[in-house]
């Protein structure tokens, strides 16, 4: 379930003239019965909506005071989000003879035309107060309280996130926490800038346009409204004529493939980087290590301490916050165990709270074979990013899930073709070839058009693969051996901090002979993964003007810029 909150004003969305009406009434208790929670957000003073709304307890939370108080009506406890009103505003809003004035525990409210004589009084006070308008009323708040923050501190005592709620309202006050709701709802009788920036109008007013969303709402979780929601889109890359290429944020199942050191990694960093850029939790399983200094989450496991299910749990336990699984720390047999008891939990939160909005798994060939992938596939995956080198290797009913295809590096087209006969799908009728560094093909499985060439997007974050274990840890049958021409040598370099050590004491001869043959340029970008760095040391072999100090002294920035530094 994508939808677990909706989220209400009360006056001219709800309630007509202040009441709800019984069919109304009936509608929210149905949302109630299908597990769902609603809140209800208002600019009435908690007293003034006791007094007219006799059935709070169809509420998980109330946001009262315009964003000002929160308030819990099964407990009854009340909790202020902004500042009491100066004493001074008052005392000089009453000298004035300010009527209608209501003041509340944080609002003070009124009605036009009292605005202009109200924002006269904060210029003479020199008072940091906001005026908010809600069609005739006139309501002066704190700086920063709205709607939107009263709302978050609801979704945060609840635990949910703003990406699991639909905001449904009628006037001015409304826009703020409508935008922060994942889909945003304006009623018919709604004013008409509201219904301009909304995802969806309802076709009834007041309370029967809150029942037609609530019906709509149990029908198809708002499925029927996705291709409205262009506003949380994901990024993919852009298209040969400069249009850029998108996809849903919420459901699609994506498919990431493509050789080693091709550009996986970069590719789901950049998709990565934009869900968290717009508060989407993701949970990444990282069999090895690849996401190890991934900044925008908690990683937790290393290559000596194994990760628990039920500390992966209590991470995600946070809306807000990213995690990474680390499963450096067990074996290669133990990996796919792990996530095989991760799973079901996951899923089971998933069922709780819509949450983690994405999972990533790394290696999936791996922890997915299909020779032992039966016990620990999902029902129904939705949401999911698969990155492997070998997809035919995977279980054959994750790959009939795959809903889009994103292949990168050399052979890219061959790989589409590989995955077309694995799941029995015909073989697109062109395929692009010969993709450019930095490019990709992607396919909507299900759809009609046909595979695209596509420029990947670049991440917004700066990520390192294997940091730690490429600088500083021990690369094993991937070290380079400095040999020299003759193979006179036989020196190991085990990480790149110790290929530094050795670069600098080998003899000229030997330093110039792998640097000409390209052995540099091959270890960064077979062993160490890394086609940026290999791109750099490829330009630094081809430079005839340099001599082998000014080679060294370039080969040590480029590495020291991306591993070193950070790796200390």
């Amino acid at each position: 379930m994508r939808y677990l909150v909706l989220a209400t004003d009360y006056d001219g969305t709800l309630a007509n003239k202040g009441r709800l009406d019984q069919q109304t009434i009936a509608a929210l208790e149905r949302l109630r019965a299908s597990g769902r929670q609603i809140i209800l957000v208002t600019g009435r003073e908690l007293a003034d909506l006791q007094r007219v709304c006799p059935r709070l307890d169809l509420f998980a939370q109330v946001v009262a005071e315009n964003g000002a108080l929160l308030y819990n009506p099964v407990t009854r406890q009340q909790q202020v989000l902004g500042e009491p009103p100066p004493a001074a505003f008052i005392h000089a809003l009453k000298a004035r003879n300010i009527t209608p004035l209501s003041i509340g525990r944080s609002i003070v409210a009124t009605w036009h035309p009292n605005e202009h004589a109200i924002l006269s009084i904060i210029r003479e006070l020199g008072i940091e107060l906001q005026v908010i308008f809600n069609k005739g009323a006139v309501m002066v708040l704190p700086a920063g309280v709205n709607k939107a923050s009263g709302l978050k501190a609801a979704l945060e005592a609840i635990r949910i996130s703003a990406h699991n709620v639909v905001g449904i309202g009628d006037a001015e006050n409304d826009h703020a926490f409508l935008h922060v709701c994942e889909c945003s709802v304006a009623v018919a009788n709604a004013l008409t800038v509201l219904k301009d920036r909304a995802d969806w109008v309802t076709q009834a007013d007041h309370g029967a346009g809150v029942c037609e969303l609530i019906d709509l709402l149990l029908h198809d979780d708002l499925a029927s409204l996705e291709p409205q929601l262009q506003r949380h889109r994901l990024l993919l890359g852009t298209l040969p004529d400069g249009s850029q290429q998108w996809m849903s944020s919420y459901g699609p199942n994506l498919l990431i493939s493509g050789s080693s050191g091709s550009g996986k990694s970069t590719f789901a960093t950049a998709l990565l980087d934009h869900l968290s850029d717009h508060g989407y939790q993701s949970c990444v399983i990282d069999p090895e290590g690849d996401y190890e200094s991934y900044e925008q989450a908690v990683v937790l496991g290393d290559p000596n301490h194994e990760p628990t299910v039920e500390g992966v749990l209590a991470l995600l336990a946070n809306p807000t916050q990213n995690v990474v699984v680390n499963l450096l720390g067990m074996t290669l047999a133990q990996r796919p165990s792990f996530y095989e008891q991760l799973l079901p939990r996951l899923q089971e939160l998933r069922s709780q709270t819509g949450r983690p909005h994405w999972i990533i798994v790394d290696e999936a060939h791996h922890m997915l074979h299909a020779d032992r992938a039966s016990g620990s596939l999902p029902s129904q995956p939705y949401s999911t990013i698969y990155i492997t080198v070998h997809p035919t290797l995977m279980a054959s009913p994750i790959l009939a899930t795959v809903d889009h295809v994103a292949i990168v590096g050399e052979g890219a087209d061959t790989t589409l073709q590989d995955f077309c006969r694995a799941v029995g799908d015909p073989l697109p009728a062109t395929v692009p070839s010969g993709l450019e560094p930095g490019e990709l093909i992607f396919w909507r499985r299900f759809s009609e058009s046909d595979p695209m060439r596509v420029r990947a997007a670049r991440p917004t974050s700066e990520h390192r693969r294997h940091i730690r274990k490429y600088a500083e840890g021990d690369m094993h049958d991937d070290s380079f051996f400095f040999r020299g021409p003759g193979t006179q040598l036989n020196l190991r370099a085990q990480n790149l901090l110790v290929f530094l050590q050795i670069a600098d004491g080998v003899d000229d001869q030997t330093w110039l002979y792998h640097l000409k043959r390209g052995d540099y340029t091959r270890w960064f970008q077979y062993a160490v993964k890394d086609a940026e760095l290999a791109e750099e040391a490829d330009q630094i072999a081809k430079n005839a003007a340099l001599d082998p100090q000014a080679s060294r002294a370039q080969m040590r920035a480029a590495i020291k810029r991306r591993y070193t530094a950070a790796a200390t």
